[in-house]
């Protein structure tokens, strides 16, 4: 939303925005409380949300969190949660330019030169499969875009 507030004041610098230019302004004040909604209950179960995620992706690949002999677990979890904030962010305002350009690209070009991107991918399908417990289906239409969108950039 802020990325598509800033390029409407931009193209509209002295006229009136058109209504096809306000469209997602209405778009998103129709979705504002799903979104507040899904931010909310991801914020309360953070916690909750990142064990199980963790521990389904050990059950998957107990490799996934290994680095040669080097146990990354806590590296991972912290991008994982960094990841999984942000994107929340980016559900609440609808700003999903944003996520992939201040965050995203930076951290695809850290897993791809660490060789972990095999782990980004199992990790947005199987955080899909637990956030199925804590949304509603409007607010899984809403942020699993999102998350597709981490997995194609961060996965292989």
């Amino acid at each position: 939303m802020l990325s598509q507030l800033a390029r409407l004041s931009m193209e509209a610098d002295g006229r009136y925005a058109t209504a096809e230019e306000l469209v997602f302004l209405k778009d998103y004040f129709q979705s504002l409380n799903h979104r507040m909604s899904a931010y909310k209950k991801i914020q309360a179960s953070e916690k909750e949300i990142m064990r199980l995620v963790e521990a389904q992706m050990q059950s998957i690949d107990p490799s996934l969190f290994r680095r040669g002999s080097q146990d990354v677990t806590e590296k991972c979890r912290g991008d994982i949660l960094r990841v999984l904030r942000h994107s929340a962010a980016a559900l609440l305002i609808n700003d999903t330019e944003r996520l992939r350009d201040r965050l995203l690209l930076w951290l695809q070009t850290i897993l791809g030169a660490v060789q972990v991107r095999n782990s980004a991918t199992v990790t947005y399908d199987v955080m899909k499969k637990v956030l199925k417990q804590y949304l509603t289906a409007e607010e899984v239409s809403l942020f699993f875009p999102i998350l597709d969108m981490n997995r194609t950039l961060l996965g292989k």
